[in-house]
């Protein structure tokens, strides 16, 4: 069978047409990231005068209260974690507020190494300022985090790596069998 002009233009185009999409579904999942950070909100200053004050207490420790007379350059960002993804040991210069939007958390401090689950719909804080810890994705979907820093610098980084503590073991792939 012999194909015109025309044909032959009609074949390439569906075979472009057939590749486009090809490329556009699995770009993505090689573009992936195992934990993507999406800054929502410029590094903002409250223009009033607030100080913030947050209490916690974690099972099997005393109450804590972190008291911030500046906790101006708020950030906002949207965490995505991939499955049985891990985030390096770190730390932030000022608190977190994280909220689970999706799927579940596991989150470790350094101090006592003990794995604290939040599941979607659930909020916890991350006290920052020296306080080491990494968290987890322990399911088979992603996990989404809505986190607000505070006390964040002018500019750079809001997260500080750091060692990871010796008697701690965490990793995610035995978490992994949600």
């Amino acid at each position: 069978m012999k194909l015109g002009k025309r044909g032959k233009l009609t074949n390439l185009g569906v075979g472009l047409l057939v590749l486009g999409v090809a490329t556009a579904l699995l770009l993505p999942l090689a573009a992936q990231s195992p934990i993507a950070v999406e800054i929502l909100s410029p590094r903002s200053v409250f223009t009033d005068d607030v100080d913030l004050q947050l209490r916690y207490k974690l099972e099997g420790n005393p109450k804590r209260v972190i008291n911030s007379s500046t906790p101006s350059r708020t950030v906002v960002a949207r965490i995505t974690v991939q499955p049985g993804a891990q985030f390096p040991w770190h730390t932030h210069p000022g608190p977190v507020i994280v909220n689970v939007a999706q799927g579940e958390l596991v989150y470790v401090q350094a101090v006592d190494c003990v794995e604290r689950s939040y599941p979607m719909g659930t909020a916890f804080i991350d006290p920052g300022r020296g306080n080491v810890h990494t968290a987890l994705n322990p399911t088979s979907g992603e996990t989404v985090l809505i986190a607000t820093f505070f006390e964040t610098p002018e500019s750079g980084v809001i997260t500080i790596p750091a060692d990871a503590p010796d008697d701690c073991q965490v990793e995610a792939a035995t978490h992994a069998s949600h």
